[in-house]
């Protein structure tokens, strides 16, 4: 749990105020100033109306320049950045033919895939002249060629299960996936602060859903206990089936999941685990297999294990492993496998020339090397931070590490000033975290050198004093970085 000093929240819940108020203000003659205006709607209601509309019109738009920033290269450690200009208050942006050049402190490119790879890249191509860029037909028809069945083999050895399944999209292979697995007299029960695909996953199974306390094994237990001893709602008959949703690295946190503990209730109450690595698979881990090597779980011990390509493999898609019995059904009836377009064939043999690499199959030490970099680099950016007298989440060896920003004023001037310094980083605020917690989020890659983490952390600092985030005592400079 993030405990926010008095003062800081004091004062973020003043700054939201104070936007909201001039936000409801100018809405106001907004209204009388168009009540004589004609109306397109005709009879219609808004269709853009409410808190939301309101949240986007008035606190977004005015920093809308600080996201959604095209680029015009791959995402490594250094990429281009085109700039963009308003003429209207930010209300719209346009994009220019000027290019920044900037570090990359925002893509999930852990491992480095992202750019150009001499074993990697010569082979997708090789697959786009093939196969070209598209199957043009869904998994049962005719989507499925060699490379999607080689890359289920692939992906089902490296994560050690017997089978795999892999989907075109990563929100999807949670969204569609939950529903098929749960439904009415299920009972799920998520970590209050799964990812949104979770979420939307488990609210359309029609499941009933029970939150637990983020990362907190004794509540977990807590109300695994409870929802066994009363049953169903209203009938209170037993559940049909009990599942438990983590996550191997929360994306907005950079936390690694407490799942030895975690699964070891699961086992003392019957209840099936469901461990998303999105972030976790590749990046963390002797070999890159994710949080179950990194804590000692055998995989045998979590039911179903899901991930994306997206963050450490330079792909796109994500994959459900499990028992044979488990994707088979999946394949009979998952939405995602029967009705959407498979995963593009270059884009497949990506993710088997990158888990190739990793696992030192292409005939290099490539992989090893990858995976001791990533964990050097987040360890040493980590530790700096901190030392700097910044608030960072996370745990060591995560890619992950927010920085807490906290006010909202303090969003876009850490996002610009950065920028202006020539390093990118990404900002997140409500919706996608409690009002009170806006932060920066860093994600670090191997591609990095530490020559590139040192000139981050230099502007970052610099940064950080001009926009007031240290939000503790730093270290005496004799003990920072020379």
């Amino acid at each position: 749990m993030i405990t926010i000093p008095y003062i800081t929240a004091l004062t973020t819940y003043f700054s939201y105020g104070l936007l909201f108020a001039f936000g409801q203000f100018r809405d106001f003659f907004r209204m009388i100033f168009e009540w004589w205006s004609q109306s397109n709607l005709q009879g219609y209601a808004p269709i853009c109306l409410g808190l939301e509309d309101f949240y986007i019109r008035r606190l977004y738009l005015r920093i809308q320049d600080c996201f959604n920033r095209p680029i015009s290269s791959p995402p490594d450690a250094w990429f281009e950045v085109v700039e963009r200009i308003s003429n209207d208050s930010n209300k719209t942006l346009k994009r220019t033919t000027r290019l920044k050049r900037c570090l990359n402190l925002g893509s999930y490119n852990y491992l480095g895939f992202a750019a150009a790879d001499e074993y990697c890249t010569p082979r997708v191509i090789e697959a786009l002249k093939k196969y070209t860029c598209s199957t043009c037909s869904v998994r049962v028809d005719g989507g499925t060629t060699n490379l999607h069945a080689e890359m289920e083999e692939c992906v089902a050895n490296f994560i050690g299960k017997p089978a795999a399944v892999v989907f075109g999209m990563g929100y999807v292979t949670n969204s569609a996936i939950l529903p098929v697995l749960m439904g009415k007299g299920s009972l799920i029960i998520s970590d209050s602060l799964n990812h949104n695909s979770i979420v939307n996953g488990a609210r359309g199974s029609g499941a009933t859903i029970r939150v637990f306390q983020h990362n907190t094994p004794s509540h977990l237990e807590k109300v695994l206990r409870e929802q066994i001893a009363n049953g169903q709602p209203r009938t209170h008959r037993p559940w049909k089936k009990i599942m438990v949703l983590v996550e191997g690295i929360y994306s907005m946190e950079g936390e690694i999941c407490k799942l030895p503990e975690i699964v070891s209730i699961c086992k003392k109450y019957k209840a099936y685990v469901y461990l998303d690595e999105a972030h976790s698979i590749g990046a963390v881990g002797k070999s890159g297999r994710g949080v179950c090597e990194l804590l000692g779980v055998d995989t045998a011990d979590v039911d179903i294990m899901m991930g994306t390509f997206t963050k450490s493999f330079g792909s796109c898609g994500g994959y459900i492993a499990g028992s044979k019995e488990l994707i088979q059904y999946l394949k009979q009836n998952c939405p995602a496998h029967l009705h959407a377009t498979s995963i593009s064939p270059p884009c497949a043999q990506q993710i088997i020339s990158s888990i190739k690499v990793v696992l030192g199959e292409d005939g290099t030490s490539r992989g090893a090397q990858k995976l001791a970099k990533i964990r050097e680099n987040s360890n040493f950016f980590r530790s700096e931070l901190q030392k700097r007298g910044f608030e960072v989440l996370g745990d060591n060896d995560s890619p992950v590490m927010p920085i807490m920003l906290y006010n909202p004023a303090k969003i876009p001037a850490f996002s610009r000033e950065c920028l202006k310094r020539n390093v990118a980083v990404v900002t997140v605020a409500f919706p996608a975290t409690p009002l009170l917690l806006a932060r920066a989020r860093i994600c670090i890659s191997a591609a990095h050198t530490k020559e590139d983490l040192v000139k981050a952390l230099e502007i970052i600092n610099e940064v950080g004093d001009l926009v007031g985030i240290k939000y503790f005592p730093a270290e005496p400079k004799k003990e920072q970085l020379e």
